[in-house]
């Protein structure tokens, strides 16, 4: 490579003009070159402000593949330049030469990591997250490779994943734009939050019916009464007291006694 540069150093960028003639691939190559012998940073920063130039649709078309999920695209190709910025500072045009091999993972990367921490409305686990990731970079070539789309058994094999992992991360699809609950559903009767069901306030108690009915069942008949009337009527204890023929201040020592050793035979069930 160093025969293909010329012995005097580098005063200054070549201009755009002495780029036109040349591909894409060889005037990043050129510039690339250039930065061997460029005199200082400054220079050095320069040559690589124009091969981010030369190869800004790179970043373009990287951007593009991660469109319609829930980010502008217009944000896309912001990450995916940045990503490119970084390559042409990360290249070391001494160890390689094919530029391009080494920004398109760097740009695809960075786009990666945009939507990694800022493209999820419902954020899934992180091994989903990378799951998906991956699914999204093969799916392509699988479907070129066969013929339709591919299987969730297909790509979990090609990827040496677990099947219910890619199936989970196929599902999480959503999770970057999931459907508006005032979209109208296929049917076109109402939105989807309409048919979403209501709290029902019976869930609040149905613990407790649960683990004190087997309790009450042992309960005389006065003791249901007095429970039934106190804490399902709303009776007051004198009121109750009428009912079973006894005073309020007994109904009000039953009662207690009552709810004291239901207390206890709650708490050793516990």
């Amino acid at each position: 490579m160093a025969a293909l540069i010329s012995e005097a150093p580098l005063q200054h960028p070549p201009h755009p003009d002495e780029l036109g003639s040349l591909s894409r691939r060889d005037a990043t190559q050129r510039l690339l070159e250039l930065t061997l012998t460029a005199p200082d940073d400054e220079q050095r920063r320069a040559l690589q402000d124009q091969v981010v130039e030369v190869n800004m649709q790179i970043a373009v078309d990287v951007a593009r593949r991660y469109r319609s999920r829930g980010i502008p695209i217009e944000d896309l190709e912001q990450v995916a330049y940045l990503g490119l910025v970084k390559a042409a500072r990360g290249f070391d045009p001494e160890r390689a030469t094919d530029f391009l091999s080494y920004a398109v993972p760097t740009i695809r990367g960075e786009v990666r990591r945009y939507f990694r921490d800022h493209g999820w409305t419902v954020r899934p686990p992180r091994t989903v997250q990378q799951a998906q990731a991956r699914i999204t970079s093969v799916e392509s070539d699988l479907c070129q490779e066969l013929g339709r789309a591919p299987r969730p058994s297909e790509i979990a094999e090609y990827l040496g994943l677990d099947l219910g992992l890619v199936v989970e991360a196929l599902a999480a699809n959503g999770c970057f734009s999931p459907t508006s609950l005032d979209a109208s559903p296929a049917d076109g009767e109402g939105g989807i939050g309409d048919r979403l069901g209501d709290e029902d306030d019976a869930f609040d108690s149905a613990e407790a019916r649960v683990a004190l009915k087997p309790l009450l069942a042992h309960l005389d008949r006065r003791e249901r009464i007095m429970l039934e009337m106190r804490f399902f009527k709303g009776a007051t204890q004198s009121e109750i007291g009428e009912v079973l023929g006894i005073t309020q201040m007994q109904v009000s020592r039953l009662l207690s006694a009552l709810l004291t050793r239901l207390r206890d035979e709650l708490g050793a069930l516990a």
